[in-house]
């Protein structure tokens, strides 16, 4: 890491317990670390999506992405107070991927151990699992 950039820690946030467990962890290391956060939300049209007749329309989303993001950020802002900057970052596409990328200056990922994946009995996600394999930065995965 350059000695001008910003300390980042990325942390996985998708509405979740185990992601708001994430973030809370990740604002306690950046308070620590002198690091800002910067909480990171993907969204996709889901497989079976139809562009005519689909359950919803195209843009919502990507708004209730958005209002997930917002929602838990506030939550965990209240919570924790203003003590570390928290930067949003919603994102198109497989949410591994954008964690991967956006993690890629950044010191730290945080991910939860699982969120609102479909494989809700496994011990360790999928997009965790991948995090954890393809990261260049160390990976935290935190249990709810």
């Amino acid at each position: 890491m350059n000695s001008g950039t910003q300390r980042k820690i990325v942390v996985g946030v998708d509405g979740s317990e185990s992601s708001k467990c994430a973030l809370r962890w990740a604002l306690k290391q950046a308070a620590l670390s002198g690091a800002v956060v910067q909480a990171v939300t993907s969204w996709e049209f889901p497989a079976f999506y139809s562009w005519e007749g689909g359950p919803m329309p195209p843009d919502d989303f990507e708004q209730a992405a958005q209002t997930s993001l917002d929602d838990t950020v506030d939550e965990i802002e209240q919570e924790a107070g203003p003590a570390v900057p928290i930067q949003r970052e919603l994102t198109h596409g497989h949410a591994a991927q954008a964690l991967l990328d956006a993690s890629a200056d950044a010191e730290l990922l945080v991910v939860g151990s699982r969120g609102h994946g479909s494989f809700y009995g496994a011990l360790l996600g999928s997009v965790s699992q991948r995090c954890a394999q393809h990261a260049k930065c160390p990976v935290v995965i935190v249990r709810h």
